[in-house]
């Protein structure tokens, strides 16, 4: 299997790469060189002095038997038989001249100084002490060196002086620390002549490193004094804007150099400019940057501080994760949970403020159309639609009302908390929209349901007396941009406002069908998808100013507090117990929550007073499917009805027409067996007729 390995017939190579430097040959060198004046020339460094001493030697001819000395690191010299000294002889030799061998010109016997092995140590100067440079070497001139005369100690060592003993190279760092160590032994003159080359070689790759670090820290400087120096663009570079296309690199590095400004308008703002037009020029980038209308963005800036304003522009362009919800009547969420985790399916549990969510990263198979989602065990939904279910906190037996139920989410929620007991009216104004409440409602197992299809704002007069009452009120969505973003740029102030008149005509009524004598109820959950202030605080205020309602907590650990002011006005103090949810914070659909407790089934005089007066100027109610318009009045005859009602005092005239209204309504739910069909059916045509014109 080949020649075993004999360490002692290995053959020695030469040095390496990384072989220690000879050491010795600079002290020759520098023999040759004429004393130095004091001229102020500049003085050679080491590499200079042995290339003169090179030139030197190649212009004269050196002593008979000499080979002309190499450069640095260069083969070994071959001495004559008489320099080859004993180190006796040497040592008599230089006690006979008594001259150094550095300050001689020309060369002979008789200084072979240089042949000796010269010893020294170092001795801290009087007065001195070690100074580091700012590159972590030793600044010259801090010691002194000191030969021995005692030879007694001398080690072996090579025709060129270097010590065959001597430690390896070290760092300046290295050769630093040891020099601060008075009581070692130090290095000779050579060495020092080696050490302030090597030294000087750092300096210069330090020297190196540090311009280019300079340079790019001038390009930092000159960035960060760019952000520092922002300055509003003036008209006419907007308006040559205007005309181009928008480079959106340019308009996100000015909204970042803007947010800085505002953020210490004090220090960074432009003299004579105000704060408004900092916001004004904000505004307008943004709004170009997010694709938003100026109207939703006053809006955001009204209700967020500018930097999580951003934050929640954000968050609004990436789309929130896909949650589902067990199905308890059927399976446990464990179960579910491997059985998708076989088919494929990345997901965790949604959070510990949850029993039943879980969240999907990512699926190999369709999540709506796995065999699981088929059978009914369990359901695409959002994490927020689950808080106002968890916040209405159903109990078993109860009769629970979910006024704007579509899709049937937070109904077959509430039946799976109630475990099938008890009733469930699930109603909506959408008789389309009942289709699909319908479906997951077969498909859940859902049997303690039933759905309607009326206005919920006549909905007291169907049927009152429940429990519990969930009203999801339609909203303008600017909670979930990220799922329709068209909402950023198609609403506008009427369609706030036309909402929020909707919503408070809700809320009122779903007050008005809650039973407040109920054993184990009383309560209403108020939710939107919608972030505006108008749609929320705005009307749960309105709530509590009109019904026998107070807030009380919704019993969920987390969320931010609902506004008690905004802008100019001022809310009930116990808005704080409502909760509003973000996109940028919570990672889910923007969303508020407010929980009521009815205390008493009386309207206030004053309220019941408005919708007397209210009623008895508007004609009677009916669905929104059907508009008609006012019939022609009949034509006033002398000793008419009318003139009867003109001379009858106030009150009693408002007590009859009230009397009328009433009558009329309980005509519309019950109508009574001697009404003649054919009647009505041509009301319904001639209704019918109008609405098609």
């Amino acid at each position: 299997m080949g020649r075993k390995l004999d360490p002692t017939r290995k053959e020695k190579r030469g040095p390496g790469r990384k072989a220690r430097k000879q050491r010795g040959a600079e002290v020759e060198l520098a023999r040759f060189l004429p004393p130095e004046p004091e001229t102020g020339k500049k003085k050679l460094s080491s590499h200079g002095r042995k290339r003169a001493a090179k030139r030197r030697l190649g212009a004269g001819s050196g002593p008979a038997g000499r080979r002309p000395l190499g450069g640095r690191g260069g083969g070994r010299r071959e001495a004559t038989a008489e320099e080859q000294l004993s180190p006796q002889k040497e040592k008599n030799a230089v006690k006979a001249t008594g001259q150094t061998a550095c300050g001689r010109s020309g060369f002979s016997d008789g200084n072979s100084k240089w042949l000796a092995p010269a010893k020294a140590k170092k001795t801290q100067l009087k007065g001195n002490h070690v100074e580091l440079s700012s590159d972590g070497e030793v600044e010259e001139g801090s010691w002194e060196m000191e030969e021995e005369e005692d030879g007694s100690s001398e080690e072996m060592v090579d025709d060129y002086g270097a010590s065959s003993s001597e430690e390896e190279e070290l760092l300046p760092i290295e050769k630093a620390a040891l020099r601060q160590k008075p009581d070692r032994e130090g290095l000779s003159d050579d060495d020092s002549e080696e050490e302030d080359e090597e030294e000087e070689e750092a300096e210069e790759a330090s020297k190196q490193k540090m311009g280019q670090k300079e340079e790019e820290g001038a390009d930092l400087q000159l960035n960060l004094d760019i952000d520092e120096q922002f300055k509003l663009p003036t008209s006419e570079e907007i308006e040559k804007e205007a005309a181009e296309p928008p480079d959106l690199h340019v308009i996100h590095q000015r909204i970042q150099g803007n947010m800085e400004v505002l953020q210490d308008f004090g220090v960074k703002r432009e003299e004579g400019r105000s704060r408004q037009e900092y916001l004004t020029l904000l505004r307008r980038d943004m709004a170009a940057y997010y694709s938003y209308s100026d109207f939703l963005l006053t809006k955001l800036m009204d209700i967020f501080p500018l930097p999580e304003l951003i934050n929640f522009l954000e968050a609004n362009e990436v789309p929130r994760p896909v949650t589902i919800r067990t199905n308890t009547l059927k399976t446990r969420r464990r179960d579910l949970a491997q059985a998708l985790i076989n088919r494929g399916v990345n997901l965790d549990p949604l959070g510990k403020w949850s029993k039943t969510g879980l969240v999907i990263y990512d699926s190999t198979v369709p999540i709506g159309a796995t065999p699981e989602y088929l059978a009914g065990h369990y359901m695409l939904q959002g994490a927020s639609s689950l808080l106002p279910v968890m916040a209405l906190a159903p109990q078993e037996n109860e009769h629970i009302l979910d006024m704007c139920c579509a899709p049937g989410g937070k109904t077959s929620y509430i039946a799976q908390l109630m475990k099938n007991t008890g009733m469930i009216l699930a109603n909506d104004s959408s008789a389309e929209r009942l289709r699909s409440v319908v479906g997951n409602l077969h498909r859940l197992g859902v049997t303690n349901a039933v759905v309607s299809n009326c206005d919920g704002r006549q909905f007291p007069k169907v049927l009152g007396g429940f429990d519990r009452v969930l009203l999801d009120a339609p909203c303008s969505g600017t909670g979930v941009i990220s799922k329709d973003p068209a909402v950023k740029t198609n609403k506008d102030e009427k369609d706030i406002m036309r909402c929020a008149h909707l919503q408070k005509e809700l809320i009122l009524s779903a007050i008005d069908s809650v039973n407040a004598a109920s054993e184990t109820g009383g309560y209403i959950v108020y939710c939107t998808c919608s972030i505006m202030v108008e749609e929320n605080e705005w009307v749960v205020d309105y709530a509590l100013k009109k019904r026998n309602v107070r807030l009380v907590a919704t019993g969920l650990d987390f969320g931010k507090e609902g506004f008690t002011r905004f802008k100019d006005r001022r809310f009930h103090p116990s808005l704080k117990s409502t909760r509003r949810f973000y996109p940028h914070t919570h990672n889910m659909d923007g969303f508020f929550i407010a929980k009521f407790k009815k205390f008493s089934n009386a309207i206030p005089q004053t309220q019941k007073d408005e919708e007397l007066a209210v009623e008895t100027a508007a004609p009677s109610a009916v669905p929104d499917t059907i508009v008609s318009e006012p019939l022609p009045k009949k034509k006033k005859f002398e000793g008419s009805k009318a003139d009867e009602d003109q001379k009858l005092p106030q009150p009693a005239l408002k007590k009859k027409r009230l009397l009328q209204a009433q009558n009329r309504s309980l005509k519309a739910v019950r109508p009574s067996s001697k009404m003649m069909r054919p009647k009505v059916s041509t009301r319904k045509k001639h209704r019918v007729k109008v609405n098609g014109q």
